[in-house]
């Protein structure tokens, strides 16, 4: 089926919070090339890679949307979000479901986070070694490991020891965090997405792990589940400062959580509303983006 491709352009230092309003509004996936590049190909980057940052002057951003998305709609939400945005910084484009298979087949190469886990492409066989290795293709849901919050978020994992112990991954877009806890040795996740594609991503994603049986995935409306071990959130910075009673209340005392999604500048409000529920607060940023962790709090 065809989808929708809103085209943004927009200088370097608007486009972290452009690439915030479009995941604020749905966008199903994010592109990053060189708007000054001779060909649409040139420069291009699928998430910024790990350690990496656009340092050019225009930035051109590609946003993925179903392909019955209002564009009228869409084009004035994004001017309340971004009151500068002029029109003839935006276009809209049909693509093909097969050209984007293949485009991000061409980008996503084997990734190491820590000093255990693997992120590889389904389509690439992993070495026979003692490496955690999770295969992973994300669909149309977000989550490949490449962006900031989600690396600083595997990275967070592999430095825990989650052995038989069950976690909450809210937001979990391709499923990413809880199959790569449960790669660890994680006894049981539970995956919360309010998208239902992202929870369908995340059931091929599990099942091509061998892991399907210890994942449970729900719509947040339907998710009433008991306290974990381990929590961890990769959102946004406004849901993460609503949800933080929520989120509390799903960690059990002394469990580890991480929470990001965070632009650099969003974290002091959020360590002050966390601070209520949490203990030993700390703060790792990647390019202009922010993981809090630290530990629920006993009673």
């Amino acid at each position: 089926m065809p989808w929708l491709e809103l085209t943004l352009i927009v200088r370097a230092e608007q486009q972290p919070r452009a690439e915030e309003a479009l995941d604020d509004l749905g966008a199903l996936s994010i592109t990053l090339r060189d708007a000054n590049a001779e060909t649409p190909d040139e420069q291009a980057i699928f998430e910024p890679g790990v350690g990496e940052l656009p340092l050019w002057p225009t930035v051109t951003l590609n946003a993925l949307f179903d392909a019955d998305t209002d564009r009228r709609g869409l084009t004035e939400a994004l001017g309340e979000l971004l009151p500068w945005l002029e029109p003839d910084q935006l276009t809209f484009n049909d693509v093909a479901d097969e050209d984007w298979e293949r485009a991000w087949m061409d980008q996503f190469k084997p990734m190491p986070f820590g000093h255990r886990l693997w992120i590889y492409p389904w389509n690439i066989q992993p070495p026979d070694d003692d490496s955690v290795v999770v295969q992973l293709d994300p669909g149309l849901a977000f989550g490949s490991g490449t962006h900031p919050t989600t690396a600083l978020c595997l990275e967070w994992l592999d430095g825990l020891d989650v052995a038989g112990k069950r976690i909450i991954d809210y937001g979990c877009g391709s499923g990413i965090l809880a199959i790569a806890a449960l790669k660890l040795g994680a006894a049981a996740a539970v995956g919360v997405d309010n998208d239902p594609q992202a929870l369908t991503a995340s059931a091929d994603n599990a099942e091509r792990n061998r892991v399907a049986d210890r994942l449970a995935l729900f719509l947040p409306e339907d998710f009433a589940g008991e306290p974990a071990d381990v929590f961890v959130a990769n959102i946004l910075a406004g849901p993460l400062g609503e949800l933080a009673p929520t989120f509390a209340a799903l960690a059990k005392p002394g469990a580890p959580f991480a929470i990001s999604g965070i632009l650099k500048g969003q974290d002091e409000e959020l360590l002050t509303r966390y601070a209520q529920w949490f203990d030993a607060l700390g703060v790792d940023v990647r390019e202009d983006w922010v993981r809090i962790s630290g530990y629920r709090r006993h009673a």
